[in-house]
């Protein structure tokens, strides 16, 4: 393998890979809500405002383009077309997977990041969006060791804020990738969420990012907690260094399995905003 794929594999073998059967899962905290963002000073964000059609910021976003599998064996490739990420003119992103066939791949979508454009360790990073849903649809938030390209995937960490699959529509997962924990070993727990379907409206998503702890949130309700105690036996905390956003939506995959003729295209994850906030001194 050539040095060059192999930097791509690590990147590509990132993409929030887990199957829950075979995961830690951590036992929740106590259901807290979240204090008022008074105790956090705002140091990033996108609004998404813009013309209907225009891509995303390019000072904010980088598109991750290709169709082979992404080291989960995927079916789409991503482009870097606004028929797959584009404003929507109203504040959203809109990211859509569709059904066509392009570049050797039957479905497009878009996987955006910010990698050299904004990364950071420690704050709270969170996303107000609207799920897509279907058997095989698998849309993600996630953060990436901005030392990927020196220390590959997992040693570089991975921070998957919320990720889904579309076949159980009230069910998130919250997971942390490193070296002797990753893909399906991941650590991490799932949040049922009540009272509706998550396609059925924006939800907020989000992570409290503190040295030697991590603490996950769906509508400010705190579900999940790990910290280093947490971890296998004998294995590393990873979490302490610069990491990228990443959003994007998946169409089959190891984490949620084929599509099959139930699933609807195209299918569309709406984002209202992503904003970082750093605690208040």
């Amino acid at each position: 393998m050539t040095s060059s794929r192999l930097l791509a594999w690590c990147l590509l073998l990132g993409s929030v890979a887990c199957d829950p059967a075979r995961s830690k899962s951590i036992e929740p905290p106590p259901t807290i809500h979240q204090p008022s963002h008074q105790d956090w000073r705002l140091v990033w964000q996108d609004e998404f405002d813009g013309a209907p059609g225009a891509p995303p910021s390019p000072e904010r976003w980088n598109a991750d383009v290709g169709g082979d599998g992404w080291g989960n064996g995927q079916y789409e490739h991503n482009t870097a077309r606004t028929e797959n990420a584009s404003l929507d003119g109203e504040g959203h992103l809109v990211i859509t997977a569709r059904k066509e066939r392009y570049q050797g791949n039957d479905y497009t979508s878009a996987r955006l990041n910010t990698r050299g454009k904004f990364e950071r360790a420690y704050g709270r990073f969170e996303a107000r969006i609207q799920l897509p849903t279907g058997k095989g649809i698998w849309p993600a938030f996630w953060m990436l060791g901005a030392n990927f390209p020196q220390v590959g995937w997992p040693e570089c960490g991975e921070i998957d804020i919320m990720e889904h699959r579309g076949q159980l529509p009230a069910i998130v997962r919250g997971s942390l990738h490193g070296p002797g924990y990753s893909g399906g070993e991941n650590v991490g727990g799932e949040h049922v969420v009540s009272g509706g379907k998550l396609y059925e409206d924006f939800h907020l998503y989000a992570v409290e990012w503190d040295p030697d702890r991590i603490r996950w949130f769906v509508d400010d309700v705190a579900f999940l907690e790990v910290t280093p105690k947490d971890l296998p036996a004998s294995r590393r905390w990873v979490f302490d260094h610069p990491h990228f956003l990443i959003l994007n939506i998946a169409v089959g995959g190891n984490y949620v399995g084929p599509i099959d003729g139930t699933t609807q295209f195209p299918q569309t994850m709406r984002v209202d905003y992503v904003r970082v906030y750093a605690r208040a001194e």
